[in-house]
């Protein structure tokens, strides 16, 4: 699927500073940078490499991940890193114990929402890329994004990019045309010099309950 993590990953040392809902993304993102990121003829392929261009080789990612039931019970509660080192991503995933767990890169992780795929964001380098022709030009919260479709064989990804800053703001899995599993940010924060998520939410459309990836340190 997508996945948010693509801008998170770029963030620098961390820094105390205040998160923001999502309501006032278009304001914290339009303090960042009064210059658009891309060009008004970009292509599709130069937008995906800018987002790409975003990753850094080196750097560690540590938080929890929580998925609550239709009814607010809590059904899976993990720690997590994440470390990417020379372009490749190595993840951990532990109990409340702090026991380490193992699971499958394919599929769930477990018995929450994500995915292998959402946080090695591997999606980003498949080659098949152009504009969505069905949403090619969105506004999203308020941000004017343009919307990117990325394919593998039958796997499909659309992505929301934010033109001024290159974040990746939303993202949504297609099976046969239709959504399967959505990722968005619900609120931002500073982290050095940069906004990055710091709550993003996975899950079906619609659902009333979807697994929450919680950032806490990016180093």
């Amino acid at each position: 699927m997508t996945v948010l993590l693509a801008f998170m990953l770029a963030a620098a040392e961390p820094a105390a500073a205040p998160a923001v809902s999502s309501g006032a993304l278009d304001e914290a993102f339009a303090s960042i940078n009064s210059q658009p990121a891309f060009a008004e003829d970009a292509t599709a392929r130069e937008m995906l490499e800018g987002v790409r261009a975003m990753l850094p080789q080196d750097v560690d990612v540590s938080g929890h991940i929580n998925r609550r039931s239709r009814h607010g019970t809590e059904v899976a509660a993990y720690r997590y890193t994440l470390k990417r080192k020379g372009g490749e991503t190595f993840l951990k995933l532990y109990d409340k114990a702090g026991k380490e767990l193992e699971f499958e890169k394919g599929g769930r992780l477990l018995d929450t929402d994500v995915t292998w795929s959402d946080l090695a964001t591997e999606y980003l380098w498949w080659d098949d890329v152009k504009f969505d022709e069905t949403a090619e030009s969105e506004s999203l919260q308020g941000i004017v994004c343009r919307v990117l479709l990325v394919s593998d064989g039958d796997r499909s990804v659309r992505i929301w990019i934010d033109r001024r800053t290159g974040a990746m703001l939303q993202a949504q899995e297609m099976k046969s045309g239709k959504v399967v599993r959505e990722m968005f940010a619900t609120s931002i924060k500073k982290f050095g010099e940069k906004w990055s998520p710091k709550n993003i939410e996975v899950g079906p459309p619609g659902a009333k309950y979807r697994t929450k990836i919680v950032v806490e340190d990016v180093k």
